[in-house]
Protein backbone atom coordinates (compact mmCIF):
# COMPACT_ATOMS: atom_id res chain seq x y z
CA UNK A 1 0.00 0.00 0.00
CA UNK A 2 0.83 3.35 -0.44
CA UNK A 3 1.32 5.93 1.79
CA UNK A 4 -1.90 8.67 1.66
CA UNK A 5 0.00 12.12 1.33
CA UNK A 6 -0.31 14.96 2.98
CA UNK A 7 -2.40 17.77 2.44
CA UNK A 8 0.15 20.90 0.06
CA UNK A 9 -0.45 24.56 0.60
CA UNK A 10 -1.50 25.86 -3.05
CA UNK A 11 0.39 26.80 -5.54
CA UNK A 12 -0.32 29.93 -7.87
CA UNK A 13 -0.27 30.05 -11.33
CA UNK A 14 1.24 33.44 -12.21
CA UNK A 15 1.40 33.16 -15.83
CA UNK A 16 0.30 30.28 -18.52
CA UNK A 17 0.15 29.78 -22.25
CA UNK A 18 -0.56 27.79 -24.80
CA UNK A 19 0.33 26.66 -28.70
CA UNK A 20 -1.88 23.95 -30.24
CA UNK A 21 -3.74 23.55 -34.05
CA UNK A 22 -6.56 25.62 -32.80
CA UNK A 23 -4.54 28.74 -32.14
CA UNK A 24 -2.08 30.59 -30.45
CA UNK A 25 -2.48 31.87 -26.71
CA UNK A 26 -5.42 32.11 -24.45
CA UNK A 27 -7.96 33.77 -26.75
CA UNK A 28 -7.62 32.01 -29.72
CA UNK A 29 -8.25 28.90 -27.31
CA UNK A 30 -11.40 30.20 -25.33
CA UNK A 31 -12.92 31.14 -28.73
CA UNK A 32 -12.00 27.32 -30.35
CA UNK A 33 -13.65 26.11 -27.17
CA UNK A 34 -16.53 28.00 -26.60
CA UNK A 35 -17.50 26.91 -30.63
CA UNK A 36 -16.79 23.64 -29.79
CA UNK A 37 -14.47 23.68 -32.93
CA UNK A 38 -11.81 21.07 -34.15
CA UNK A 39 -8.73 21.40 -35.70
CA UNK A 40 -8.26 18.02 -37.06
CA UNK A 41 -7.08 17.84 -41.00
CA UNK A 42 -5.89 15.26 -42.97
CA UNK A 43 -2.29 14.68 -42.54
CA UNK A 44 -0.21 16.53 -44.39
CA UNK A 45 3.59 15.38 -43.05
CA UNK A 46 5.71 14.50 -45.77
CA UNK A 47 7.74 12.45 -43.87
CA UNK A 48 4.99 9.99 -42.81
CA UNK A 49 2.29 9.90 -45.60
CA UNK A 50 -0.26 8.15 -43.81
CA UNK A 51 -4.04 8.25 -44.19
CA UNK A 52 -5.25 9.62 -41.25
CA UNK A 53 -5.96 13.28 -39.39
CA UNK A 54 -3.47 15.27 -37.01
CA UNK A 55 -3.48 18.71 -35.48
CA UNK A 56 -0.65 20.40 -36.58
CA UNK A 57 -0.21 23.78 -35.70
CA UNK A 58 0.14 26.07 -38.73
CA UNK A 59 3.47 28.11 -40.05
CA UNK A 60 5.89 26.30 -37.93
CA UNK A 61 7.16 25.16 -41.54
CA UNK A 62 7.87 28.77 -42.68
CA UNK A 63 8.79 30.24 -39.00
CA UNK A 64 12.51 29.65 -37.92
CA UNK A 65 14.16 30.54 -34.62
CA UNK A 66 15.79 33.93 -34.39
CA UNK A 67 19.24 34.12 -35.51
CA UNK A 68 20.51 34.32 -31.86
CA UNK A 69 18.75 30.71 -31.53
CA UNK A 70 19.45 29.10 -34.84
CA UNK A 71 21.68 26.59 -33.68
CA UNK A 72 18.54 25.32 -31.55
CA UNK A 73 15.89 25.49 -34.72
CA UNK A 74 14.04 22.81 -35.31
CA UNK A 75 10.23 21.94 -35.23
CA UNK A 76 9.48 21.22 -31.90
CA UNK A 77 11.76 24.67 -30.40
CA UNK A 78 9.90 26.58 -33.03
CA UNK A 79 6.95 25.33 -31.26
CA UNK A 80 8.10 25.81 -27.61
CA UNK A 81 9.43 29.93 -29.06
CA UNK A 82 5.57 30.48 -30.17
CA UNK A 83 4.08 29.71 -26.72
CA UNK A 84 7.03 31.42 -24.57
CA UNK A 85 5.70 34.82 -26.75
CA UNK A 86 2.25 34.29 -26.02
CA UNK A 87 -0.05 35.79 -23.34
CA UNK A 88 2.49 37.44 -21.50
CA UNK A 89 4.97 34.51 -20.74
CA UNK A 90 8.34 35.88 -21.59
CA UNK A 91 7.07 38.67 -19.55
CA UNK A 92 6.13 36.85 -16.50
CA UNK A 93 9.40 35.20 -16.89
CA UNK A 94 11.58 38.07 -16.52
CA UNK A 95 9.66 39.92 -13.63
CA UNK A 96 10.25 36.59 -11.90
CA UNK A 97 14.25 36.45 -12.91
CA UNK A 98 14.31 39.78 -11.51
CA UNK A 99 12.50 39.18 -7.85
CA UNK A 100 14.24 35.99 -7.72
CA UNK A 101 17.37 35.86 -9.63
CA UNK A 102 18.13 33.46 -12.39
CA UNK A 103 20.05 30.84 -10.25
CA UNK A 104 16.34 30.45 -8.49
CA UNK A 105 14.15 29.81 -11.41
CA UNK A 106 13.67 26.32 -12.49
CA UNK A 107 12.44 24.42 -15.65
CA UNK A 108 10.96 20.98 -15.70
CA UNK A 109 9.78 20.20 -19.39
CA UNK A 110 7.68 16.96 -20.34
CA UNK A 111 8.00 15.67 -23.66
CA UNK A 112 7.29 12.52 -25.34
CA UNK A 113 9.23 12.74 -28.70
CA UNK A 114 11.35 15.62 -27.85
CA UNK A 115 13.45 16.47 -31.05
CA UNK A 116 13.84 12.91 -32.43
CA UNK A 117 12.18 14.31 -35.75
CA UNK A 118 16.40 16.40 -36.27
CA UNK A 119 17.01 12.55 -35.59
CA UNK A 120 14.55 10.88 -38.14
CA UNK A 121 16.14 13.95 -40.72
CA UNK A 122 19.99 12.61 -40.14
CA UNK A 123 19.19 8.95 -41.17
CA UNK A 124 16.99 10.37 -44.22
CA UNK A 125 20.51 12.18 -45.37
CA UNK A 126 23.27 9.70 -44.86
CA UNK A 127 26.41 10.22 -46.79
CA UNK A 128 27.17 7.93 -49.84
CA UNK A 129 29.70 5.62 -47.37
CA UNK A 130 26.56 5.72 -44.85
CA UNK A 131 27.25 8.17 -41.94
CA UNK A 132 25.47 11.35 -40.85
CA UNK A 133 26.53 14.54 -42.74
CA UNK A 134 28.06 16.85 -40.81
CA UNK A 135 25.48 19.40 -40.98
CA UNK A 136 22.61 17.53 -39.43
CA UNK A 137 25.64 16.38 -36.62
CA UNK A 138 24.12 17.92 -33.32
CA UNK A 139 24.87 17.66 -30.24
CA UNK A 140 22.60 19.94 -29.10
CA UNK A 141 19.60 18.50 -31.11
CA UNK A 142 19.85 15.13 -30.83
CA UNK A 143 19.05 14.50 -27.00
CA UNK A 144 16.30 14.38 -25.13
CA UNK A 145 16.94 17.31 -23.36
CA UNK A 146 17.06 19.33 -25.73
CA UNK A 147 13.92 21.49 -25.81
CA UNK A 148 14.57 22.36 -22.15
CA UNK A 149 18.13 23.05 -23.28
CA UNK A 150 16.75 25.60 -25.82
CA UNK A 151 13.83 27.49 -23.53
CA UNK A 152 16.68 28.19 -20.79
CA UNK A 153 18.78 29.29 -22.83
CA UNK A 154 16.05 31.73 -24.45
CA UNK A 155 15.20 32.78 -20.76
CA UNK A 156 18.26 32.93 -19.51
CA UNK A 157 16.99 30.36 -16.42
CA UNK A 158 20.36 29.20 -14.68
CA UNK A 159 17.94 26.97 -11.61
CA UNK A 160 17.10 23.04 -11.85
CA UNK A 161 16.53 21.96 -15.30
CA UNK A 162 14.82 18.68 -15.84
CA UNK A 163 12.85 17.03 -19.01
CA UNK A 164 10.30 14.30 -18.14
CA UNK A 165 9.01 11.76 -20.46
CA UNK A 166 6.61 9.28 -19.44
CA UNK A 167 4.75 9.39 -22.52
CA UNK A 168 1.26 11.10 -22.87
CA UNK A 169 1.35 11.95 -18.96
CA UNK A 170 4.65 14.26 -19.07
CA UNK A 171 3.93 17.57 -19.04
CA UNK A 172 1.26 17.18 -15.78
CA UNK A 173 4.10 14.83 -14.01
CA UNK A 174 6.00 18.09 -14.48
CA UNK A 175 3.86 19.60 -12.00
CA UNK A 176 4.10 17.62 -9.18
CA UNK A 177 8.10 17.92 -10.04
CA UNK A 178 7.35 21.82 -9.70
CA UNK A 179 5.61 21.61 -6.63
CA UNK A 180 8.41 19.29 -4.80
CA UNK A 181 10.81 21.64 -6.40
CA UNK A 182 8.81 24.56 -4.29
CA UNK A 183 8.61 22.87 -1.08
CA UNK A 184 11.62 21.95 -0.33
CA UNK A 185 13.49 25.29 -1.49
CA UNK A 186 15.42 24.35 -4.15
CA UNK A 187 14.18 27.18 -6.10
CA UNK A 188 11.52 30.19 -5.89
CA UNK A 189 9.85 29.63 -8.94
CA UNK A 190 8.96 26.97 -11.89
CA UNK A 191 8.56 27.27 -15.18
CA UNK A 192 6.32 24.04 -16.24
CA UNK A 193 6.00 22.92 -19.96
CA UNK A 194 4.43 20.59 -22.29
CA UNK A 195 6.25 20.49 -25.90
CA UNK A 196 5.79 18.10 -28.64
CA UNK A 197 5.92 18.37 -32.54
CA UNK A 198 4.68 16.21 -34.94
CA UNK A 199 7.16 13.47 -36.27
CA UNK A 200 7.62 10.13 -38.06
CA UNK A 201 8.39 8.01 -35.44
CA UNK A 202 5.39 9.25 -33.27
CA UNK A 203 3.00 8.40 -36.27
CA UNK A 204 4.27 5.10 -37.36
CA UNK A 205 5.18 4.41 -33.63
CA UNK A 206 1.22 5.09 -33.09
CA UNK A 207 0.14 3.06 -36.54
CA UNK A 208 2.18 0.02 -35.66
CA UNK A 209 -0.06 -0.67 -32.64
CA UNK A 210 -2.95 -0.12 -34.66
CA UNK A 211 -4.09 3.35 -32.75
CA UNK A 212 -4.43 5.58 -35.45
CA UNK A 213 -7.82 6.58 -37.13
CA UNK A 214 -8.19 7.32 -40.18
CA UNK A 215 -11.11 9.65 -39.30
CA UNK A 216 -11.19 12.69 -37.12
CA UNK A 217 -10.75 10.84 -33.12
CA UNK A 218 -14.16 11.04 -31.09
CA UNK A 219 -13.55 9.87 -27.35
CA UNK A 220 -15.81 7.89 -26.17
CA UNK A 221 -18.24 8.08 -28.71
CA UNK A 222 -19.65 5.05 -30.06
CA UNK A 223 -17.75 5.38 -33.48
CA UNK A 224 -14.63 5.60 -32.54
CA UNK A 225 -11.63 3.61 -33.72
CA UNK A 226 -8.38 5.28 -32.82
CA UNK A 227 -6.49 8.48 -32.00
CA UNK A 228 -5.24 11.81 -34.06
CA UNK A 229 -2.24 12.86 -33.20
CA UNK A 230 -1.62 16.59 -32.33
CA UNK A 231 1.30 18.78 -31.74
CA UNK A 232 1.47 21.65 -28.95
CA UNK A 233 3.35 23.60 -26.67
CA UNK A 234 2.29 25.69 -23.44
CA UNK A 235 3.77 26.69 -20.02
CA UNK A 236 2.83 27.70 -16.76
CA UNK A 237 4.84 29.75 -14.39
CA UNK A 238 4.55 28.36 -10.57
CA UNK A 239 5.09 30.73 -7.68
CA UNK A 240 4.75 30.25 -3.90
CA UNK A 241 3.29 32.80 -1.96
CA UNK A 242 2.18 35.21 -4.75
CA UNK A 243 -1.65 35.98 -5.63
CA UNK A 244 -3.26 34.79 -8.98
CA UNK A 245 -6.18 34.17 -10.34
CA UNK A 246 -5.56 29.86 -10.74
CA UNK A 247 -3.32 27.86 -8.30
CA UNK A 248 -2.55 24.13 -7.70
CA UNK A 249 -4.03 22.43 -5.18
CA UNK A 250 -2.85 18.68 -5.53
CA UNK A 251 -1.48 16.00 -7.83
CA UNK A 252 -1.08 12.44 -7.36
CA UNK A 253 1.02 10.00 -9.23
CA UNK A 254 0.75 6.16 -9.25
CA UNK A 255 2.29 3.86 -11.81
CA UNK A 256 0.32 0.30 -11.86
CA UNK A 257 2.74 -1.36 -14.17
CA UNK A 258 0.20 -3.26 -15.84
CA UNK A 259 1.13 -3.28 -19.35
CA UNK A 260 3.73 -1.54 -21.66
CA UNK A 261 0.82 0.62 -23.18
CA UNK A 262 -2.45 -0.70 -22.44
CA UNK A 263 -4.47 0.57 -18.67
CA UNK A 264 -4.29 -1.88 -15.85
CA UNK A 265 -8.23 -2.92 -16.92
CA UNK A 266 -9.89 -1.89 -13.71
CA UNK A 267 -8.06 1.67 -13.84
CA UNK A 268 -5.87 0.66 -9.93
CA UNK A 269 -3.25 3.31 -11.28
CA UNK A 270 -5.62 6.05 -12.02
CA UNK A 271 -8.03 5.76 -9.17
CA UNK A 272 -4.69 5.95 -6.85
CA UNK A 273 -4.04 8.87 -8.22
CA UNK A 274 -7.35 10.51 -7.81
CA UNK A 275 -7.35 9.53 -4.08
CA UNK A 276 -3.44 11.45 -3.93
CA UNK A 277 -4.55 14.32 -5.73
CA UNK A 278 -7.44 14.73 -3.39
CA UNK A 279 -5.48 14.53 -0.02
CA UNK A 280 -2.52 16.83 -0.98
CA UNK A 281 -5.77 19.21 -2.06
CA UNK A 282 -7.01 18.60 0.94
CA UNK A 283 -10.27 17.16 -0.16
CA UNK A 284 -12.04 14.47 1.79
CA UNK A 285 -13.37 13.74 -1.74
CA UNK A 286 -14.73 14.74 -5.52
CA UNK A 287 -18.25 16.57 -4.13
CA UNK A 288 -16.30 20.01 -5.04
CA UNK A 289 -15.02 18.82 -8.63
CA UNK A 290 -17.30 20.76 -10.98
CA UNK A 291 -15.39 20.34 -14.02
CA UNK A 292 -13.01 16.80 -15.53
CA UNK A 293 -10.65 17.55 -18.52
CA UNK A 294 -10.63 14.00 -19.38
CA UNK A 295 -7.61 11.69 -21.18
CA UNK A 296 -9.82 10.52 -23.23
CA UNK A 297 -7.97 8.87 -26.41
CA UNK A 298 -10.67 7.43 -28.27
CA UNK A 299 -8.87 4.33 -28.13
CA UNK A 300 -11.33 1.43 -26.38
CA UNK A 301 -9.47 0.25 -23.65
CA UNK A 302 -8.07 3.64 -22.21
CA UNK A 303 -12.21 5.38 -22.46
CA UNK A 304 -13.27 2.14 -21.06
CA UNK A 305 -11.06 2.87 -17.92
CA UNK A 306 -11.34 6.42 -17.68
CA UNK A 307 -15.11 6.14 -17.92
CA UNK A 308 -15.62 3.94 -15.23
CA UNK A 309 -13.29 5.81 -13.11
CA UNK A 310 -15.31 8.87 -13.78
CA UNK A 311 -18.62 7.13 -13.44
CA UNK A 312 -17.24 5.62 -9.78
CA UNK A 313 -15.95 8.50 -8.47
CA UNK A 314 -17.21 11.83 -9.80
CA UNK A 315 -20.75 13.46 -8.61
CA UNK A 316 -23.29 12.66 -11.31
CA UNK A 317 -23.90 16.46 -12.27
CA UNK A 318 -20.22 16.92 -12.80
CA UNK A 319 -19.16 18.60 -16.26
CA UNK A 320 -16.89 15.78 -18.15
CA UNK A 321 -15.21 16.86 -21.16
CA UNK A 322 -12.95 15.16 -24.10
CA UNK A 323 -10.55 17.95 -25.28
CA UNK A 324 -8.48 15.76 -28.34
CA UNK A 325 -11.64 15.58 -30.46
CA UNK A 326 -10.24 19.47 -31.22
CA UNK A 327 -6.75 19.43 -31.19
CA UNK A 328 -5.49 15.78 -31.50
CA UNK A 329 -3.34 13.89 -28.77
CA UNK A 330 -0.60 16.24 -28.12
CA UNK A 331 1.33 12.80 -26.66
CA UNK A 332 3.89 14.71 -24.14
CA UNK A 333 1.93 17.94 -24.16
CA UNK A 334 -1.33 16.50 -23.23
CA UNK A 335 -1.23 16.96 -19.80
CA UNK A 336 -0.59 20.51 -19.98
CA UNK A 337 -3.40 20.54 -23.39
CA UNK A 338 -5.91 19.14 -20.68
CA UNK A 339 -4.79 21.46 -17.83
CA UNK A 340 -6.18 24.82 -19.85
CA UNK A 341 -9.26 23.25 -20.13
CA UNK A 342 -9.47 23.14 -16.60
CA UNK A 343 -8.17 26.89 -16.12
CA UNK A 344 -10.64 28.02 -18.96
CA UNK A 345 -13.51 26.91 -16.60
CA UNK A 346 -12.08 28.25 -13.31
CA UNK A 347 -11.14 31.30 -15.19
CA UNK A 348 -14.21 32.42 -17.63
CA UNK A 349 -16.29 30.28 -16.91
CA UNK A 350 -16.55 28.27 -20.10
CA UNK A 351 -16.88 24.52 -19.52
CA UNK A 352 -15.94 22.73 -22.71
CA UNK A 353 -17.73 20.41 -24.49
CA UNK A 354 -16.27 17.41 -26.48
CA UNK A 355 -15.82 18.31 -29.93
CA UNK A 356 -16.72 15.61 -32.54
CA UNK A 357 -18.62 13.82 -30.05
CA UNK A 358 -22.25 12.43 -31.63
CA UNK A 359 -23.06 9.67 -29.07
CA UNK A 360 -21.56 7.95 -26.35
CA UNK A 361 -21.48 3.77 -26.75
CA UNK A 362 -23.83 2.19 -24.69
CA UNK A 363 -21.14 -0.43 -23.50
CA UNK A 364 -19.56 2.83 -20.98
CA UNK A 365 -21.08 3.10 -17.89
CA UNK A 366 -24.89 4.73 -18.02
CA UNK A 367 -23.96 7.75 -14.98
CA UNK A 368 -20.80 8.64 -17.82
CA UNK A 369 -23.16 8.94 -20.03
CA UNK A 370 -24.93 11.78 -18.10
CA UNK A 371 -21.35 13.49 -16.97
CA UNK A 372 -20.21 13.78 -20.71
CA UNK A 373 -20.63 16.82 -22.00
CA UNK A 374 -20.50 16.86 -25.81
CA UNK A 375 -21.33 20.74 -26.37
CA UNK A 376 -19.57 23.93 -23.99
CA UNK A 377 -21.72 25.70 -21.36
CA UNK A 378 -21.54 28.55 -19.06
CA UNK A 379 -20.39 26.67 -15.32
CA UNK A 380 -19.08 28.35 -11.73
CA UNK A 381 -16.63 26.04 -10.91
CA UNK A 382 -14.47 26.14 -8.05
CA UNK A 383 -12.77 23.31 -8.41
CA UNK A 384 -11.75 21.38 -11.67
CA UNK A 385 -10.08 18.13 -12.49
CA UNK A 386 -7.17 16.98 -15.44
CA UNK A 387 -6.36 13.85 -15.94
CA UNK A 388 -3.22 12.65 -17.68
CA UNK A 389 -2.75 8.54 -18.59
CA UNK A 390 0.34 7.22 -20.54
CA UNK A 391 1.75 4.31 -21.48
CA UNK A 392 3.78 2.03 -19.02
CA UNK A 393 0.65 3.03 -16.57
CA UNK A 394 2.06 6.50 -15.85
CA UNK A 395 -1.09 7.70 -14.16
CA UNK A 396 -1.19 11.94 -12.95
CA UNK A 397 -4.27 13.57 -11.84
CA UNK A 398 -3.93 17.68 -11.46
CA UNK A 399 -6.31 19.11 -9.26
CA UNK A 400 -6.92 23.12 -9.96
CA UNK A 401 -8.63 26.18 -8.20
CA UNK A 402 -9.53 29.88 -8.36
CA UNK A 403 -6.43 31.61 -6.46
CA UNK A 404 -6.92 35.45 -5.73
Amino acid sequence: MTATPSAIAPVAIVAHSLVSALGDGQQAWADAVRDNRSALAPNRLNEAPLACFTGAVAGLDGDPLPLAWSHWDSRPTRLAWRALQADGLIDAVIAARQRHGPARIGLVLGTSASTIGVSEQAYRQLDADGGFPHRVRSERLNTPHAVAAFVAEALSIDGPSATVSTACSSSAKAFAMAERWLRLGLVDAVLVGGVDALCASVLYGFHALGLVSTEPCRPFDARRNGISVGEAAGFALLERGRDAPLCLLGYGEANDAHHMSAPHPQGLGAETALDHALARAGLADTRTVGLVSLHGTATPQNDAVEAALVARRYAPDVHACAGKGGLGHTMGAAGIAGAALAWLALRDGVAAGSPGHEATDTDLPAPFARQLRATPKTLQVRVAASHAFGFGGNNVVLLFGRGA
